[in-house]
């Protein structure tokens, strides 16, 4: 739940948020709500945060507390329907105003939609250290993106402005097939490569093509609460699979959940713990697909960033991973705001997956496909990367060697040869908001491992550094050294 200067305090966004569930009937009369501590670590936000919006809210007649019951909504509201005659003439007064008013009464699918708000929202104020997923903007070669959109001659300019192919510009298409066959060991072709607006995008379209509401899809724990929205907003049902040191424990998922009938894995660099899934993990997925007729989502979304001398394919490169999804993104390898990404997929679902993005957007704007697909053939995408491949691995040792000097060997990282974050675990009995908490209020992101689990009792804190540059990286690492020193 991020917070900005000009966003109301973090307690006051989630007090509002609860009061829009109940009045929407979301959370009906009598549901209980979750625990506050579990709220809370959920969220990602302090538990003090969590008790004020409850406070209020039983303040107002919205919920009720009882000792050995918990907080439950207030049994004696009148249900959505029969509040919604009273409540329009109220919203018809206030009409044109710019004062936020609850939303009308959703469908069930809406309500799942709008209810993914309380498990993850992405962040939407300007990055600080030590924020994860942020890439390094300010080197981005704009120059030469804007030579290359001057090249584009009046014609091809007209042509573009009208209404395009949903599955994305030919030449792109085209341009990322090669790209994932020299990059990243992918063999596809162009009619396999739906261009989207990145890996959430693609993923929305995943669970909507390919889920029924009801059906079970595992994930892994820790994961990305991005996955697990986008699955839940669908009506999925999202089954837990632990993490290890070889990736995701597919052995115990399959035997745990076997009416499963799609995973979502990151096995290049698995968010949020780093670590590479092995190849017998790899092998094993592709079994289970296989024997199962499930489908392998696989969210490759920093996986260009190898630095060791020997760099992994991605998991659908491996032979007979014809049920493997390769979901990519530009976000990470270029940057975020131009809201470029791609699915591959068999040419059977391509139809149906373009049809869908139709519905949904249209297709991508036609000039900056045009431009990203020059960019990738003249080889200025690889060299970008070369750069950054460079860049990273100085960021991450500053982080490093900062962090162990501010925390006086308190914080004390392992390097990895690959992404754009570290992991700092810590034992399971330790709580890691506290500290998060107060970095914030120090001004520096530090993201509990906490917020990413669903049944792992993993804990510690992550350390984006690719954003930022090293006189950065020391002045956040020295504040949270002083946080550190005096017990935080």
């Amino acid at each position: 739940m991020p917070s900005g200067t000009n966003e109301a305090p973090l307690r006051l966004q989630l007090y509002r948020r609860l009061r829009a569930a109940i009045e929407q009937g979301s959370l009906a009369p009598g549901a209980r709500l979750p625990p506050s501590r579990l709220h809370a670590q959920t969220l990602g936000v302090s538990r003090n945060t969590v008790l004020w919006a409850l406070q209020r809210l039983q303040a107002e007649g919205y919920v009720v507390a009882r000792v050995g019951d918990g907080t439950r909504v207030a049994p004696d509201l009148p249900r959505q329907d029969s509040r919604r005659a009273a409540r329009a003439p109220a919203l018809r007064s206030t009409r044109g105003s710019h004062r936020a008013q609850p939303a009308p009464a959703l469908s069930q699918r809406g309500r799942q939609i709008a209810d993914t708000a309380l498990r993850w929202q992405p962040p939407l104020t300007a990055a600080l250290p030590f924020r994860i997923g942020a890439p390094e903007v300010e080197q981005f070669p704009f120059a030469t993106w804007d030579r290359l959109t001057r090249r584009l001659a009046a014609g091809e300019r007209r042509a573009l402005a009208q209404y395009l192919d949903p599955a994305g510009l030919a030449e792109l298409r085209e341009a990322i097939a090669q790209w994932l066959w020299a990059s990243r060991g992918v063999h596809c072709d162009a009619g396999q490569v739906l261009v989207c607006a990145g890996s959430q995008q693609a993923l929305d379209l995943v669970g909507r093509l390919l889920l029924d509401a009801g059906d079970e899809v595992m994930v892994e724990d820790p994961g990305y609460p991005g996955i697990r929205a986008a699955l839940l907003g669908q009506g999925a049902l999202v089954r837990p699979v632990p993490v290890g040191g070889e990736g995701l424990a597919i052995a115990e998922g399959a035997a745990r959940w076997p009416r499963a009938r799609l995973l979502v894995v990151t096995p290049t660099h698995q968010f949020p713990t780093g670590v590479r899934m092995s190849l017998k993990r790899r092998l094993a997925l592709l079994d289970w697909a296989r024997s199962s007729n499930g489908w392998v989502v696989e969210d490759d979304y920093d996986g260009e960033f190898q630095y060791g001398p020997h760099r992994i394919p991605a998991l659908s490169g491996l032979p007979q991973a014809d049920r493997v999804l390769h979901v990519g993104t530009f976000s990470k390898t270029l940057h975020p705001g131009l809201r470029l990404g791609f699915i591959v997929l068999p040419h059977a679902l391509l139809p149906a997956f373009a049809a869908a993005r139709a519905l949904a957007d249209r297709h991508a704007p036609g000039e900056a496909q045009a431009v990203l697909a020059r960019f990738i053939a003249d080889g200025h995408l690889l060299r970008h990367l070369n750069r950054m491949r460079e860049l990273y691995p100085q960021r991450q040792q500053a982080l490093i060697d900062a962090l162990a000097r501010a925390s006086g060997g308190a914080l004390r990282l392992a390097p990895s040869e690959q992404g754009m974050h570290l992991l700092h675990e810590i034992p399971a009995h330790r709580s890691d908001l506290a500290l998060s908490q107060r970095a914030l209020q120090a001004g520096v992101v530090l993201a509990p491992l906490s917020r990413y689990t669903i049944e792992s009792g993993r804990r510690g804190w992550l350390f984006g550094y690719a954003g930022f540059d090293a006189a950065l990286l020391r002045e956040a690492a020295a504040r949270l050294g002083r946080l550190c020193r005096a017990g935080g």
